[in-house]
């Protein structure tokens, strides 16, 4: 099949490989952030929504600045999805990509599930819909957090464009920050099909898993 045209090319396997450790690290250090080291207690404070926020954004940044030229640093499914809807990605690549960082997600999960101790892990970073909100309500606001980040993504890495100035990893970061402070309490925003999949397995844990 001309889709899988050049699946045996060292190339094609360097950037699989570069999406499967690039998602690892994502989520092995976003989902630690979740982690409230105070839960064991009588009345332990809420979660930190400004650390997690930051954390999942600057180490998407991070992991794009160092990927990007070698797989484009995809880390998320959605954006793979969406590359290969408008024709900038393969069929065969966007299939491994996306086993890649489904992969990676496990793995970077049960990474922080082995290194932390049972009475602290709560949900592993679990994503949950805020039982205030209907399922669909929180349909809508992943769809909108997701397109706000793909948007970014598209806009920030245009070759058509010569106007661009700055980082683009920072700016992709950046969507990923805005999108975790406006729907942490809706969804736990998500935003990426790969992160909510890899804690998921680890936990056992499909509620609301859509």
């Amino acid at each position: 099949m001309a889709a899988f045209k050049g699946i045996w090319t060292k190339a094609f396997w360097r950037a699989v490989s570069a999406e499967f450790l690039a998602t690892l690290i994502f989520v092995l250090i976003s989902l630690g952030s979740t982690i409230n080291w105070a839960s064991d207690k009588d009345n332990p404070p809420p979660a930190d929504l400004v650390l997690i926020s930051l954390c999942f954004g600057l180490s998407i940044a991070t992991m794009v600045q160092c990927f990007a030229h070698i797989s484009g640093s995809h880390i998320n499914p959605a954006v793979t999805a969406a590359m290969l809807v408008t024709r900038k990605l393969s069929l065969a690549k966007a299939l491994f990509y996306v086993l890649a960082q489904c992969l990676g997600a496990i793995t970077g999960a049960g990474i922080l599930f082995l290194v932390t101790p049972n009475d602290v892990q709560g949900g592993l970073g679990v994503t949950t819909v805020n039982s205030r909100i209907s399922v669909g309500h929180a349909l809508v606001v992943e769809l909108l957090i997701t397109f706000q980040l793909v948007f970014t993504v598209f806009a920030t890495c245009d070759n058509k464009r010569d106007d661009l100035k700055g980082s683009a990893s920072l700016a992709i970061g950046i969507a990923v920050v805005i999108g975790h402070l406006f729907a942490i309490p809706y969804t736990g925003a998500s935003m990426n099909p790969a992160r909510s999949f890899g804690p998921a397995v680890i936990k056992l844990s499909w509620e609301s898993h859509w």
